[in-house]
């Protein structure tokens, strides 16, 4: 049996980079899907608010590791070869895409009826109204939550050790297998997700502050 040490700290420790390159496709894919969705859900067309609204009741309505185990093993039986990171990468895109799409969808009807009115009245088309009245100011409002929940992302890769992806939460397990010390090599699996996490909650709840004391005045 093997006593944890330095190489094994680190072996943990190099795995937070598979974390945070995981954690980063699935914020920027996510980014990408949750615009659609926020603009969907904010558009005149009933068709696309219906298809969007059920896009985010889907996947906010059922567990991130359902999510990823309908994709891994889901993939195979429909004829598709899957490894874990694509797997676990589109899992989190979809499922980050959702609430993106809702805190988004949040701030852009939290832009003051007047500014809608204003572009309106400007003669200006939908794609002009939003792209230089509307997403401008809701990007302000958007930042404190948006950057908030980039750490329940980096926290949500976590599952992905259950289908074999090797980030620190699985380095964990594998190290833990190996030393049989759980409560040393978890303590140290918890500390790299704090520090990863705990930056962002600080300036999430600074850009908060800000962002209140702007509107007080």
């Amino acid at each position: 049996m093997r006593t944890f040490g330095w190489p094994e700290f680190l072996f943990i420790l190099e795995a937070a980079r598979w974390t945070v390159a995981l954690s980063l496709i699935a914020f920027i894919g996510g980014a990408i899907g949750g615009l659609i969705i926020a603009l969907a859900r904010t558009s005149d067309s009933r068709v696309l608010q219906t298809l969007s609204s059920g896009f985010v009741q889907i996947l906010q309505g059922t567990p991130l590791l359902l999510q990823l185990f309908l994709i891994f093993f889901g993939a195979p039986v429909l004829g598709f070869d899957i490894n874990p990171w694509i797997a676990a990468g589109v899992a989190l895109v979809l499922n980050t895409s959702a609430f993106l799409g809702e805190i988004w969808r949040g701030t852009i009807q939290a832009v003051p009826v007047g500014q809608w009115e204003a572009a309106e009245a400007l003669g200006l088309h939908y794609v002009a109204r939003m792209r230089d009245v509307i997403l401008p100011q809701a990007f302000k409002i958007a930042l404190p939550p948006t950057v908030g929940y980039m750490v329940q992302v980096i926290k949500g890769t976590s599952l992905a050790a259950i289908i074999g992806f090797a980030e620190v939460t699985r380095a964990g397990q594998i190290i833990n297998n190996a030393t049989f010390q759980p409560l040393l090599v978890f303590s140290v699996v918890a500390a790299i997700y704090f520090a990863l996490c705990w930056p962002l909650s600080l300036l999430a709840a600074r850009m908060e502050r800000r962002q209140a004391a702007a509107l007080a005045r």
